[in-house]
């Protein structure tokens, strides 16, 4: 028996399209959703299309491995809760964590009915847990049995609320509204509410007040609630998608009654909320799509017909908008924003040409107009899955791949949010082939995952300081022979191998216990592996005498709890199966809690052989920061805090970007002229005024603290023509309009910064088909990967929506949505 696994949590995915589409996945840390594809044969065998078993080679090096004491047995076997969930024939299980530290899971379980058969619709059963998943009791009554959806049924109240939302599944043409099940208890009890409307997306939360909530429905209006979804109110039809802003404010793109094909004609207007819903404001017109990002408004406008769109990112709620200044890109590109917050945002623009799967990174200036280059030859792949990754165990850490010349991808890391990029040194325990001439780390990231080569992404957590796992290899270009584990403790400077192949790993206990579970495609599993010094050494503990078909590993969001949950299932006696929830409680293995003796004193950055002045210094600062002794065996606990003193640096180079129009040669400091930049002025135009910039090729990063040493010339003056696009600067409405039904109040905000791991948003400028004729050929080492079912889907919640889900063969999207079958060559 085989399973095929969905895990949606940890990253958001904002897309932009020229077609209109805003697509804002958020793979809801809350929500983890575990699947199983599965059919019978006339013995009743379960069954399942076999899939290619590309974990093979042997490794080249032995990990630590301690014995586990009688003892430490003991106490893991009293403090190890399995449950079995008879008679449960579900084909997925979603778990939603309800509130911070309160202990309790949701879990639905859910059939659908097949495509042939005469029944609509479904079933599903409602479990709950209040003790981190030791006991799960079936509370299908508390909601009269109902059919909750699948893709969007459950939705959690955000931070420590204990509200939850159900979404049943009701036929559309047979009932004039939506069923909701409402909880403000952590889901003891629940409220039936019928909606005025059926819901084309999860209803999202207000993050500050709850008791907000926002929708759409399937015909296109945006409607508010302001008590928890007990009365609605519709504020205006026509909606497409909407974003929550910063404070009280809420973005919407609509179009009017009877137009054809809006968002791909470019004839969506950009409508926003400041006043509590009582009166609306356009602020633009003629976008394609719009995201908020970190702070940064962007929309994809036309600025004249058939003219080609460009980018328009507003840095003051929306207020004002500017033209991306973005150098040598074509009207053929598509841009992702890759990362961002309130500082600087990460873009990536697209090789011209077709079928180039790599282009350019630039970084912008606070203002999010300028932009300068980063990275050459970043891979960005056909599937739409970009290796970018924030490391967030140390700051200004970024990690990604690139796709050089000679068809090899190659890893690099960035230690001063994109200043300057150098390859992964390879790690002392492991050796490279003898024919290797330059051997390195090279660390597997989304594209590896979405193409089965591993089962995880590079993991960190913000408390768990310096500590970084991933899959990777060595050699002179990434393999996906075998990819083992490594770590790194010192934020991606140096690293380890730590395990032998591919596996599932979580970080507990903020860094001070980490465990993972072997990748096994083919067989059960029994066991779980822990370490408590950083995956230096490893213990291995039998959790269960009946082993299980293994799903996924499931822990409360964050990384202080000390609860790990493996789901799986197994045949039962009648050959069919099973879901089973094994929960392991280390709390009772690591009973000691930490002590000042425990941790020790650690200068974040420092290198050997720099000068005691700049040793440690990035982004103008220095940081130490007190983390647990990898010898330490103790508990950090919930109440633990990161600990760190901060000491200011003088200016260098390494403080600079290169400015517009310039950038870095590889291994070197100095900023160099683009070719096609010949002027050391330019003239912007910035909220509707003409400045100069005079500059000799470097800008201070954005945050960066630096005080005094080198300061490079840069000035802008402000003179007095005005300038700016004439149909973009009259898209704001000077009367604000009153909403299609009255209502009260609403608030409406939102808070980007706390859930970004990776922030993804694709712009496009030009109605070009992007689909692909041809399968990439990245070189991996020894491998051919063939056809086979893609198992991982993102995950239903969302914080910005769209009302516009269908698929168009035409659309630029493609690039983005088409699911493509890679063909790895040697």
């Amino acid at each position: 028996m085989l399973l095929k696994v969905i895990v949606c949590c940890g990253v958001w995915s904002v897309v932009l399209s020229s077609s209109g589409l805003i697509s804002a996945n958020k793979r809801e840390p809350r929500t983890v959703t575990f699947s199983r594809t599965l059919r019978t044969d006339r013995q009743g065998q379960v069954r399942s299309r076999s899939r290619r078993e590309s974990w093979f080679g042997a490794s080249n090096f032995a990990y630590c491995r301690q014995p586990l004491s009688p003892s430490e047995h003991r106490t893991l076997d009293f403090n190890t809760h399995e449950t079995g969930f008879h008679g449960d024939d579900g084909s997925s299980f979603i778990l939603t964590w309800v509130g911070d530290g309160t202990g309790v899971i949701l879990v639905l379980s859910t059939i659908s009915a097949p495509l042939d058969s005469f029944y609509e619709g479904g079933s599903s059963r409602l479990y709950r847990s209040e003790d981190y998943g030791k006991t799960f009791h079936d509370i299908s009554h508390a909601i009269n049995h109902t059919f909750i959806r699948k893709d969007f049924g459950v939705s959690a109240g955000p931070g420590n609320s204990k509200q939850v939302i159900l979404t049943a599944d009701v036929p559309i043409t047979k009932t004039e509204g939506g069923v909701i099940f409402t909880s403000e208890d952590t889901g003891i009890t629940f409220q039936s509410v019928t909606l005025p409307f059926h819901p084309a997306q999860p209803i999202t939360f207000n993050f500050q007040n709850p008791n907000y909530l926002v929708a759409i429905s399937t015909d296109g209006d945006l409607w508010l609630s302001l008590d928890f979804g007990n009365e609605w109110a519709k504020v205006h039809d026509g909606a497409h998608s909407f974003m929550w802003g910063a404070n009280i404010t809420l973005y919407f793109s609509f179009s009017p009654r009877g137009t054809v094909e809006p968002d791909r004609r470019g004839e969506l207007y950009l409508k926003r909320t400041k006043d509590l819903g009582q009166t609306f404001t356009t602020i633009a017109q003629n976008i394609f799509s719009f995201g908020y990002i970190g702070g940064f408004l962007f929309t994809s406008v036309m600025e004249k017909l058939e003219s080609p769109r460009v980018i328009y990112v507003s840095s003051d709620q929306g207020d004002t908008f500017n033209k991306a200044q973005l150098p040598s890109a074509s009207t053929e590109q598509f841009y992702s924003v890759l990362d961002g917050d309130e500082d600087m945002i990460f873009m990536h623009v697209d090789k011209p040409g077709e079928d180039t799967y790599y282009g350019t990174v630039y970084t912008s200036d606070d203002q999010g107009i300028l932009y300068s280059k980063s990275l050459e030859r970043h891979m960005f792949g056909g599937e739409g899955k970009s290796d970018f990754t924030n490391i967030t165990s140390l700051r200004g850490v970024y990690l990604t791949n690139v796709l050089d010349e000679d068809g090899g991808i190659r890893t690099v890391i960035s230690f001063d949010r994109g200043g300057e990029w150098r390859r992964l040194e390879k790690p002392e325990n492991v050796k490279c082939g003898v024919n290797v001439k330059n051997c390195n780390l090279h660390i597997h990231g989304e594209h590896s995952r979405y193409n089965n080569i591993t089962p995880m992404l590079p993991l960190t957590d913000p408390t768990a300081i310096g500590l970084v796992i991933a899959h990777g290899s060595v050699g002179d270009s990434m393999s996906a022979i075998r990819p083992d584990v490594y770590v790194s403790r010192d934020g991606g400077y140096t690293w380890f191998c730590t395990l032998k192949g591919p596996h599932h790993y979580s970080i507990l206990d903020s860094g001070g216990l980490i465990v993972a579970i072997e990748a096994h495609k083919d067989r059960q599993i029994n066991s779980i592996k822990f370490s408590t010094d950083e995956g230096q050494c490893w213990k291995l503990y039998n959790f269960t005498d009946h082993p299980i078909f293994f799903a996924g590993l499931a822990s409360e969001p964050g990384s202080k709890t000390m609860n790990i949950s493996v789901w799986g299932y197994r045949p039962e006696d009648d050959d069919q199966p099973m879901w089973v929830a094994v929960t392991i409680d280390f709390e009772r293995l690591l009973t000691r809690e930490c002590e000042e003796k425990d941790y020790v004193y650690w200068l974040a950055h420092a290198r050997m052989g720099e000068s005691s002045e700049t040793n440690g210094c990035v982004l103008g600062y220095k940081e130490t920061y007190r983390r647990l002794r990898r010898q330490s065996v103790c508990r950090n606990g919930r109440d633990y805090v990161v600990i760190r003193k901060q000491t200011p640096c003088p200016c260098t180079r390494d403080d600079y970007m290169c400015d517009y129009g310039y950038h870095r040669h590889e291994n070197s400091s100095e900023c160099v002229k683009q070719a096609d930049f010949v002027e050391n002025k330019l003239e912007l135009c910035v909220h509707g005024v003409v400045e100069e910039l005079e500059t000799l090729g470097y800008r201070k990063v954005p945050s960066d603290k630096c005080e005094g040493g080198f300061t490079p010339l840069r000035r802008v003056s402000t003179g007095q023509r005005h300038c700016g696009n004439v149909s973009q600067a009259s898209t704001i409405s000077p009367h604000p309009e009153k909403p299609v039904d009255s209502m009260m109040v609403i608030v409406v905000c939102a808070s980007m910064g706390v859930v970004v791991l990776v922030i993804s948003v694709a712009i496009f400028i030009t109605a070009k088909r992007m689909t692909r004729r041809r399968p990439p050929e990245y070189l991996f080492s020894a491998l051919r990967l063939q056809d086979d079912d893609q198992c991982m889907h993102p995950g239903p919640d969302s914080q910005a929506s769209s009302n516009r889900g269908s698929y168009q063969a035409d659309s630029d999207d493609v690039c983005l949505n088409a699911h493509h079958k890679y063909l790895f060559t040697d």
